[in-house]
Formats: structure tokens, sequence, C-alpha cells
């Protein structure tokens, strides 16, 4: 298994891997005040968010779900999806991702803000 770095900055905000194993990662996500991910899919993983802090809009396979502390969202492989900031304050969750491959070019995207297609 390839060891990547444990914090990465990113266009819309941070992320920190916490734990990886071979069937697992776990990551810890913030997403600053008016910036979202792109809206994308994996093919090799699926994932759990959990929401932490903050406010924001979960988008799964176009349904657009509201997301605030406390709440979990299930993320099937090959389901397009999206988290956005929508607080003042940055909106912070933990991902655990489950699979066969963890590998960040797993990312097919269909929107992104920060032309990354």
């Amino acid at each position: 298994m390839k060891k990547q770095k444990q914090f990465e900055k990113r266009p819309w905000g941070s992320y920190e891997i916490i734990k990886e194993k071979e069937n697992y990662k776990l990551k810890e996500i913030i997403v600053n005040p008016g910036q979202k991910l792109s809206y994308q899919s994996h093919h090799q993983r699926t994932e759990v968010w959990v929401i932490i802090s903050g406010q924001g809009i979960v988008t799964l396979e176009d349904q657009k779900l509201d997301c605030y502390s406390g709440r979990t969202f299930f993320i099937p492989k090959e389901s397009k999806h999206r988290i956005e900031c929508t607080s003042e304050e940055p909106l912070i969750f933990v991902e655990v991702q489950t699979g066969t491959y963890f590998g960040e070019d797993d990312i097919t995207r269909f929107e992104d803000d920060y032309g990354r297609l």
C-alpha cells in the first residue's frame, strides 16, 4: 500500500488521514464556508460521512439533503455525491471509506468549481 501524506490542502478546505488500513481509510475533512467538493463518484469504495460541526447540503444522486451536526450519510459505491458548506464556520465531518482501493485517483468528477474535470 502506497503511503500518502497525512494532511492535504484542497481548494475547498483540507483533509487529514486519521487511520489507513488494507480495508478502510478514516479521514477528517474540513470544508471552508461557501465552498464545496466536486460532484463525484468512486468505483472502488463506499463512504460513510458523520457530520461533526457546521451546516451544509449533501447532494446524493441529485437529491439535496440538509447537513448538520450528528447527521450520518451512506454513500454507495459509484453514487454521485458532493458536500457544500453553507454556514459561516467550517463544515467538519469524518469520512470512513471501505472497499478495495482508496487512492485519490479513484474519483470521477461530473462538476467542479475549481476546474479539475
